[in-house]
């Protein structure tokens, strides 16, 4: 199979080929590393890759034989390295499969190699001291978002059809968004984040992926959902795969829209002219949209103190922990700035403080869901603005302590977080790009808990009525 060929394919393409015979599982694989080999440099997407050790067998799952990649944090391949991003946990090798990981093997996935993640997935751009900034294919000068941004920028460029990436404040949107891709991240408690761990950030992060297609996102989930025993919730079952729901009328919705962010933060005119395009699509598809006021149910500065409060206790707990195993020191040589003022930070937050941070949780997820007993579905831009030039959320970054740092990373995507805290659904379409540059611009969508279902149903319908598929960044591993 030829490298021009296998760009042409989703994963679920890819599998029906495999399936029937017309190719095998090896030759797919070999032309996925190709890929790899082709674009990597440019991009800077993919820390290591190895050989697979999952060999499929034929017919045995819906995306068997289809290469795949895994971020390198929060999943674990026994035997294979999962660093963080950080020079704290250079050389971590894991000792088992996570659940997640025996669900991917499960799944029929050829697991080949690991995507890059800023330093301890925190940030929402990906330029990590330890394997340095990873690269937007439509423009290598740009970010390729975060904290999943080398999933987005590997699945953007070709390298495969989909890709494992988490999301605790947006780390899977906002790559979608940068890259052009869908990205859907799950309802709080849909994937198992066992056995090592019950959850992560006190339930802000999920796993879920990035894809060019909506129906790789749907059959994936499909495979990845479901609990593990002693997971601390779970998830509504949905009434049928999301496999089908991509292939079912989402009918009429009612869809309000919020433009501008919480906290002030102004959408940029590129990115308000795509969303009145998305608009005027969805009112040409029969749904009744109109503008929404949709309260936090805090303000936004409570918002950003409990938020830094909670994500750095979090944090700290992480780094004494990965210091005591590495038996490293916590200090410049092995983290960056913008972490260790984290770290720092959150040694100061008491254990009232941090109870209150989860009690705002609380407000929020009550707020939102009065939002979604009026509106079926909301529409916010994904970022306020174009990726952003590298080196952006650098500038100046010594000076900031840990409430100064998510500040910074929340004002770069404010519409994102709140639905991490509330638990609900929410999804970055492709809808449109910038006609000035050519850049992809996201619209997110966020449904009630457990009603993924609604959004791919809706996605389904956006992507026919407006497909992306066709886009293909100046970075493309089937250029000749």
């Amino acid at each position: 199979m030829r490298v021009s060929e296998y760009v042409e394919f989703d994963a679920v393409g890819l599998a029906e080929l495999v399936a029937s015979g017309e190719v095998t599982a090896a030759e797919v694989e070999a032309a996925a590393r190709q890929a790899a080999q082709a674009v990597n440099p440019q991009i800077n997407a993919i820390v290591e890759t190895w050989p697979a050790d999952d060999r499929p067998r034929p017919g045995s799952a819906p995306l068997a034989g289809v290469p795949f990649l895994i971020k390198d944090i929060a999943v674990a391949m026994a035997g294979r390295r999962s660093e963080l991003g950080s020079r704290l946990a250079a050389g971590n090798v894991a000792a088992a499969d996570s659940a997640l990981m025996r669900r991917f093997r499960r799944a029929g996935l050829v697991t080949f190699g690991r995507t890059a993640t800023p330093e301890l997935a925190y940030s929402t751009t990906t330029e990590p001291v330890l394997y340095g900034a990873t690269r937007n294919p439509w423009d290598l000068e740009r970010s390729a978002g975060g904290s999943s941004g080398g999933a987005g920028a590997a699945v953007a460029a070709g390298v495969v059809p989909l890709a494992h990436a988490t999301d605790a404040a947006g780390s899977l949107r906002v790559p979608a968004a940068c890259n052009g891709l869908f990205g859907l991240k799950p309802t709080r408690g849909r994937v198992s984040m066992g056995p090592f761990v019950d959850e992560v950030f006190n339930g802000l992060a999920v796993h879920g992926s990035v894809s060019r297609t909506v129906r790789d996102s749907a059959t994936l989930l499909d495979r990845m959902r479901g609990p593990e025993p002693g997971d601390p919730y779970t998830a509504p079952e949905p009434s049928r795969p999301y496999a089908e729901e991509v292939t079912r009328d989402p009918g009429m919705l009612r869809i309000g829209v919020l433009a501008q962010a919480w906290g002030g933060r102004r959408t940029t005119a590129p990115v308000a002219d795509a969303l009145a395009r998305t608009v005027r699509l969805l009112e040409t598809l029969g749904h009744r949209v109109e503008e929404a006021s949709v309260e936090l149910g805090v303000e936004w500065e409570e918002f950003l103190l409990a938020s830094a409060r909670q994500w750095s206790a979090n944090l700290t707990a992480l780094i004494d922990e990965l210091a005591t195993a590495f038996d490293r020191p916590i200090d410049p040589t092995t983290l960056e700035p913008a972490t260790l003022a984290g770290y720092h930070y959150g040694r100061q937050v008491g254990g009232a403080q941090f109870v209150a941070a989860l009690e705002l949780r609380n407000r929020v997820a009550r707020s939102l869901a009065r939002s979604f007993a009026a509106y079926d579905v909301l529409l916010t831009p994904t970022l306020p603005e174009l990726p952003v030039p590298l080196g952006t959320y650098a500038e100046g970054v010594e000076a900031l302590d840990g409430l100064g740092w998510l500040h910074r990373v929340f004002d770069r995507s404010p519409f994102t977080a709140a639905f991490n805290v509330s638990g609900t659904p929410a999804m970055s379409v492709p809808l449109t790009t910038d006609p000035a540059t050519g850049l992809p611009i996201g619209m997110q969508f966020a449904a009630g808990y457990g009603l993924e279902s609604r959004l791919f149903r809706l996605a389904a319908q956006l992507e026919q009525a407006s497909p992306w598929s066709h886009r293909i960044p100046p970075v493309w591993a089937g250029r000749p």
